[in-house]
């Protein structure tokens, strides 16, 4: 058998084909009901989960020229996904090494804000022989020549996180280097995070807010031309194995690092008509204790959308600005950039909107930066 398709890229529709059109075999493990709740242990939790369905490592941020320390000139998403296939419950298991039992996404965007225009890049790959793979113990997914990474910082608990992206279609190399400053914040109920009314619905799901970020920025075809930049960024590692409610379609989602140092986390799992299924989110103060987050319920949560932008490529509208009222107060989630839209039809099968966003007080004052989520906008999320 050819090695190509291991040391290539591959389609999507490929790589689920070939999971789908291996040698029938009897006496499939049935796949279990939900994750439980359970004490994350670290730095175990840091690492893969492949007994689960569904995995991903998001690290998302803005830049700015370390001159201009508090004027974003870029934001920046680095996701590492990992998916189980039919293949990893088979009883007995599937004799070929070359079963694609998990299989490995990344996506990569930059959003240049001066240019007015977002770089966006996307792989997929079965896990193994080299090529690609999310290790237990500790954060280390990589793809080819991407990767993310976590190593124990110089203080007790602290981590330090590194990412380097790169490709012609971002137009050039992205070195990350994500230092925590905070302890981790553990959403829902110690980690535990409810995602809809059935109890299944749920994942494991840590946030490492308020990240210091230095990065390099390397355009492509111009070796002697490199841009520093520092920032602040997020980091989300999430788990599960049944995430949506049938009567989901998709999700709107807020992570934000404010400037006072607090952290506030909004989400919403969203009905084909609008409206609102499930809700959530945290918040906690700068200097505060794992143990002081905030735990939004879910009926707590309320997004109302605003402006809408119409995407020419797939003529979705997407709200891009929010009202969000919390326990923690009321804003305004306001694009930083309208055309932020992902086409990832190629690797995860969606189409989504994640981009660099403004959070804003009551008084209209821009009280943080993040990102803003939203899928099921472009057709029903899958996952």
């Amino acid at each position: 058998m050819t090695l190509i398709p291991l040391l290539h890229p591959l389609s999507r529709r490929a790589l689920l084909r070939a999971a789908a059109l291996a040698t029938p075999l009897p006496a499939v493990a049935a796949a279990p009901a939900g994750v439980r709740p359970r004490a994350l242990v670290f730095p175990a939790d840091f690492g893969a989960h492949p007994d689960t369905r569904t995995e991903w490592w998001y690290a998302t941020g803005w830049l700015a020229d370390p001159a201009r320390p508090d004027e974003p000139s870029h934001g920046f998403q680095v996701t590492f996904f990992r998916s189980r296939t039919a293949l990893a419950q088979r009883q007995p298991p599937h004799p070929s090494a070359f079963a694609a039992r998990q299989l490995i996404f990344a996506h990569a965007a930059l959003t240049d804000l001066g240019a007015r225009r977002q770089h966006h890049d996307q792989r997929i790959a079965r896990e193994g022989f080299g090529r690609a793979g999310a290790a237990l113990g500790d954060t280390r997914a990589t793809l080819g020549d991407w990767h993310l990474t976590r190593e124990a910082g110089s203080d007790s608990g602290s981590s330090l996180y590194r990412a380097r992206v790169g490709s012609a279609a971002l137009g050039g190399t992205l070195t990350l280097v994500l230092r925590t400053t905070q302890s981790l914040l553990l959403q829902g109920h110690a980690g535990f995070s409810r995602k809809g009314p059935d109890p299944e619905q749920a994942s494991h799901y840590y946030s490492q807010p308020q990240l210091a970020v230095e990065a390099r920025w390397q355009p492509e075809g111009a070796p002697a031309v490199a841009r520093t930049l520092t920032g602040r960024g997020w980091l989300d590692h999430e788990w599960s194995e049944t995430l949506l409610h049938p009567q989901a379609v998709g999700w709107d989602w807020i992570g934000m690092n404010l400037d006072d140092g607090s952290a506030l986390t909004a989400f919403r799992l969203r009905r084909a008509d609008g409206s609102t299924l499930w809700a959530g989110g945290s918040w906690r103060r700068a200097g505060q204790t794992p143990a002081q987050a905030q735990a939004f319920g879910p009926d707590e949560v309320r997004f109302t959308p605003g402006r809408r932008w119409s995407s020419a490529a797939t003529g979705a509208r997407y709200p891009v600005e929010w009202q969000v009222e919390t326990p923690a107060g009321r804003w305004t989630v306001q694009a930083l950039l309208d055309a932020q839209e992902l086409d990832s039809r190629s690797s995860t099968g969606t189409v989504y909107w994640e981009g660099l966003s403004a959070l804003l007080g009551p008084d209209g004052r821009r009280a943080g930066l993040g990102y803003l989520e939203m899928t099921g906008y472009a057709g029903r999320l899958a996952l």
